[in-house]
């Protein structure tokens, strides 16, 4: 299918072929007949992304402060590949569109393939061909309401937001400052709900507009006296300010013909300066409203379908999707007379120049349209070119002196860490063959797909699972999908790498390893660690031990909101399940076995932590301690990791995997490189495993026995720190 994506790192845009997405528990998956661009949100993500990177960093020094941290506490290189990595990563545009669903995914009841319906969402009713959007993003179309009518939806839904929060009365005056599209849908929204409405813009033309609207309507320099003989000198009662400028002028302006203790609301993005004055003398209300209403940036409701009940909150974004709806329906609200320009998908790149200036044509109104009798077959996008250079390669490798077949590796999920971390390791490695990867959108496997020089991509799980080509398995999704495609590829016969953690509860574990004894392909962790240079080196100077160890990691993890989906327990596992089993990990591969006791304490949460300042103690069968302090409340500036070893007379102490010092015998020894956590040295590991049929690079007692460690640490956490016996 087609879809218009935008280049953060080169600000180039263009429409690509990308696979149709596959819809998951929730969502509904969508042909699109119109979506609507907008002039203010798309057009400041274009001109950022076309900013060289001087120009970038100056419009957001908060970025650069972060890099800069980041920089202090990993290095400048692996700082720089970092940041350039997520700039690589095409940025879907687009928010409001309309279309029919053509399949459901699970729990959808209550809409039905065939239906019409107006979508909603950033990263979800975007400007492509199909696309998948969750329930409560979904509103249905009456008969009457036609696809380009419905593509004006969300932005309805940011103009009835920002009403309802302006809390106006049938018969009080009200006055919209800016006559852009979202003024215009201001100002019909506030007439139909009985109130007496001024339109307000600088330009004649939109004011000329809004009268055509049967909306009473004046340019900015008459505004103050038009307002006096509007209101007859009271004021208004609500003024919503829906301009789009740096300047404070409609912030102040706002202050001069609101009465006292008015309501003012700013939907639009303007200078906040607030002459203080007049704003103080007044006694007035400002507020600056949020998107679409109550919902919006809420993922348990955006993404997992959790509604609010009416009685609790009456007007959700949902809620507010279905009024605009509504209006439309019974003709209160046109969206007709504001469209100024129409353009196929195939010509996105031309929308984009009208809203950013490059034609200096006016405009209001710009819709993307899509081909309605079009179908578009749901299949894998393949790279021919660099599928035959794969195959080239394949070839060698079995032509040359090495008779063994290659790894033939392909990849679920295509996120952040795949492309900044695993992928870009793995691409080097001769006996690894890329052959498939996919994603549930479909778009950032098709990014890349290419870029790191796979045969082909796909949006399916099953595409990858079930492609006989395809030997080995590598999971980098969310961390509740990891062990349902775990036990999936092994029953399919394929040897699986699982990015941590291998199991988010007790169940899953319980199953994997039941599955385990019923196979003969492997499986590894991404317990990447273990196989650091600086790792290696310390466990060759302790291996030969014959005393117990003690080991101290202590993690400067780092705070995470509580809205991040690795702390919902449901979705990542919580922080000590999703990221804590790296360090136990490690320790167990220093003492050389599982854990067999943990006792674990937190520090109190305070309603801003979840669990995650904890200070844990592992009893090893040897008789060794490990002691994880991971760590939610430092400053992200300081380096994360820091191993100390005490064994046999023997000190080691481990700073970042950039620094090791070894000291015995009185003598200290210092190795230093450049920081590397081991992720290209484990797939090379695991593929030479299976490639000679060897065992597993981890031990499956140790694989199972870490994570059980980690669910019977949150265990002693919430029993009051008691002793939990692990197994």
């Amino acid at each position: 299918m087609k879809q218009y994506l935008q280049n953060m790192k080169n600000g180039k845009a263009m429409v690509e072929e990308v696979p149709v997405p596959t819809p998951r528990a929730g969502f509904a998956l969508v042909k699109t007949a119109a979506s609507l661009v907008s002039a203010g949100t798309e057009r400041m993500v274009v001109e950022f992304a076309e900013k060289n990177l001087v120009g970038k960093a100056r419009s957001r020094p908060d970025l650069v402060r972060q890099v800069m941290d980041k920089a202090r506490r990993e290095g400048l290189v692996p700082t720089v590949q970092a940041a350039f990595n997520r700039l690589d990563q095409p940025m879907a545009l687009g928010y409001s569109s309309a279309g029919t669903i053509t399949a459901l995914g699970k729990d959808m009841q209550g809409f039905k393939v065939g239906q019409r319906v107006a979508c909603a969402g950033g990263g979800f009713a975007v400007h492509a061909e199909y696309n998948v959007v969750p329930r409560n993003l979904l509103t249905p179309l009456p008969k009457n309401v036609d696809f380009e009518s419905a593509a004006f939806t969300t932005l309805g839904a940011i103009a009835m937001h920002g009403f309802r929060l302006a809390e106006p009365q049938i018969g009080e005056n009200v006055a919209v400052i800016g006559l852009g599209l979202l003024g215009l849908l201001a100002v019909q929204i506030a007439a139909a709900a009985g109130c007496n409405v001024l339109g307000i813009d600088i330009d004649p033309k939109r004011v000329a507009l809004a009268s055509s609207l049967g909306i009473q309507a004046v340019t900015r320099a008459k505004a103050v006296e038009a307002s006096q003989a509007f209101t007859t000198n009271r004021g208004f009662d609500r003024i919503l300010i829906c301009a789009d400028t740096a300047s404070n002028d409609p912030v102040e302006l706002a202050a001069v013909i609101a009465r006292d203790r008015a309501s003012i609301v700013a939907t639009g993005a303007v200078g906040l300066t607030l002459p203080r004055k007049i704003y103080y003398e007044k006694e007035l209300s400002f507020i600056n409203s949020r998107s679409y209403g109550p919902g919006r940036y809420d993922p348990a409701y955006e993404e997992e379908g959790r509604d609010y009940p009416p009685g609790f909150v009456r007007w959700t974004e949902g809620r507010n999707f279905e009024s605009v709806v509504a209006l439309m329906a019974d003709g209160k609200l046109k969206t007709a007379p504001l469209i100024t320009h129409r353009f196929p998908i195939e010509e996105a790149a031309r929308a984009y120049e009208v809203i950013t200036g490059k034609t200096k044509k006016p405009f209001l109104g710009v819709l993307l349209t899509y081909d309605e009798k079009k179908e578009v077959r749901r299949e894998k996008i393949e790279f021919k070119a660099v599928s035959n250079q794969r195959s080239a390669i394949s070839g060698q490798l079995s032509a040359g002196g090495d008779q063994l077949s290659p790894v033939r590796l392909g990849v679920l999920g295509a996120g952040l860490y795949a492309n900044a971390t695993l992928l870009p390791a793995i691409k080097n490695i001769k006996e690894i063959e890329l052959v498939g990867i996919a994603s549930a959108g479909g778009l950032h496997a098709e990014h890349s797909g290419k870029k790191f020089g796979f045969a082909y991509a796909a949006s399916s799980d099953d595409e990858i699972i079930n492609d006989p080509k395809i030997n080995t398995v590598a999971i980098l999704t969310r961390h509740d999908t990891h062990a349902e495609l775990v036990i999936k590829a092994l029953k399919a016969g394929k040897n699986v790498f699982v990015e941590k953690p291998l199991a988010i509860n007790s169940v899953q574990l319980s199953a994997i390893s039941k599955q385990l004894k019923a196979n003969s392909p492997l499986v590894t962790v991404g317990f990447n660690r273990r196989f650091a240079p600086l790792a290696q080196k310390l466990s060759a100077f302790t291996k030969d031990h014959r005393e117990p160890m003690h080991v101290h990691y202590r993690v400067n993890a780092g705070y995470l909101p509580l809205n991040h989906w690795t702390q919902d327990p449901n979705i990542g596992g919580g922080r000590i399940i999703g990221e804590g089993c790296h360090f136990i990990d490690f320790i167990t591969f220093l003492v050389g076995a599982a854990p067999v006791r943990v006792n674990a304490y937190a520090l109190p949460d305070n309603g801003k932590y979840r669990e995650d300042n904890v200070s844990m103690t592992f009893a090893f069968p040897d008789g060794s301690i490990g002691v994880v302090d991971y760590l939610a409340n430092g400053d992200k500036s300081f380096p994360k990791e820091r191993v100390e070893v005490f064994c046999g007379g023997k000190i080691a102490i481990l700073d970042d995997f950039r620094k090791l010092e070894m000291i015995e015998n009185g003598m200290r020894r210092e190795v230093k490189g450049a920081q590397d956590k081991g992720w290209k040295n484990e797939m090379m590991a695991f593929a030479r495993a299976i490639r000679a049929g060897g065992e597993p690079p981890i031990p499956y007692e140790q694989l199972i026995g870490v994570t059980r460690a980690t669910f019977a640490a949150v265990e002693s956490i919430r029993n009051n720190s008691q002793s939990i016996i692990i197994g």
